[in-house]
C-alpha cells in the first residue's frame, strides 16, 4: 500500500482470499486460518487506507452466520460503513470451504467512479457482469487465486475478461495469486477489451494503470445499445 501510495495509486487490488490464504492452495481449509491474525490484518488495512487515503478492494474470508464465505471488501478511506461481496460461483474446492454468498453486491463509488466486486471463477459467466452492467459499473474489480500446474488455461481466463470488458464496455481489473503458476493475469482492460497494463506472469509485482471515463466512441455505444435491449431494461 505505501509503494502504491508512492505511484499516486487510489484503488489498490488484492487477490482471492489475500489476507488469508486460500483453501486448500495457500491454507489447508478454513479451520486451519488464523481469524485473529486476519482481523488483525484487515485492521492494519483499514489504518493504512485513512493515512494514504486510499481505496483497497481486499481479498479475505468471512464468518457469517450462514457459514464461512470467500469475501472481497472494500476499504475505503473515510472509514465508512464496509462494502463487502461474497462470492456466488463455487465450484470444486470452494464448495467444500465455502457457502455462497446470495446477493451480486451493486456498485460503489471511488472518486466518482462506479465500481461493482466480483471473485474468481465469476468471470467465466457473463450473468454475473451482466448484473454490474444494469447497475452502471464503470469498472469491475475481480480477485483471483487462480493458480496451478501451467496450462492453456491462462489465454482462456484471459479471453474471458477481455470479453467482460467489452461486451459491458466497462474497465475490468483483475488481481491473481502469485502463490503458484498463474492461470489467469494480472491485468487492467479498457471498455473495447484492450490491454492498459499486465503484470509479469507468476512475479509479485504492482500493477498501475489509469482508468479514463470519456463519452463512448461509436462502437461502443452500439454494443451498450444492444446490451441494454439483451436485458430487456435501461441501466439503472
Amino acid at each position: 500500500m505505501r509503494q502504491a501510495s508512492r505511484r499516486d495509486v487510489r484503488l489498490l487490488a488484492t487477490q482471492e482470499c489475500a489476507l488469508c490464504g486460500y483453501p486448500p492452495i495457500e491454507v489447508e481449509s478454513p479451520s486451519a486460518i488464523d481469524w485473529k491474525g486476519q482481523v488483525g490484518a484487515l485492521r492494519e488495512v483499514e489504518e493504512l487506507s485513512k493515512d494514504l487515503e486510499m481505496f483497497v478492494v481486499v481479498g479475505m474470508t468471512s464468518r457469517t452466520r450462514g457459514g464461512v464465505r470467500n469475501t472481497v471488501r472494500l476499504v475505503t478511506p473515510d472509514g465508512g460503513t464496509r462494502r463487502l461481496y461474497h462470492k456466488r460461483a463455487l465450484y470444486g474446492w470452494d464448495t467444500d470451504n465455502f457457502r455462497p454468498g446470495v446477493r451480486d453486491g451493486g456498485v460503489h463509488m471511488v472518486d466518482g467512479i462506479r465500481v461493482g466486486l466480483r471473485i474468481c471463477y465469476e468471470v467465466r459467466f457473463p450473468e454475473y457482469f451482466r448484473e454490474l452492467f444494469r447497475h452502471r459499473a464503470e469498472l469491475a474489480v475481480v480477485s483471483s487465486a487462480d493458480v496451478g500446474e501451467p496450462s492453456p488455461k491462462y489465454e482462456v481466463m484471459k479471453a474471458h475478461l477481455v470479453t467482460r470488458a467489452s461486451e459491458n464496455a466497462m474497465y475490468i481489473l483483475a488481481a491473481n495469486s502469485t502463490s503458484a503458476p498463474q492461470l489467469s493475469p494480472t491485468v487492467l482492460i479498457d471498455p473495447d477489451g484492450r490491454e492498459v497494463s499486465v503484470a509479469p506472469r507468476n512475479k509479485e509485482a504492482l500493477m498501475v494503470g489509469e482508468v479514463h471515463l470519456a463519452p463512448a466512441p461509436f462502437g461502443r455505444r452500439g454494443r451498450v445499445q444492444q446490451s441494454e435491449r439483451l436485458v430487456g431494461r435501461r441501466r439503472r
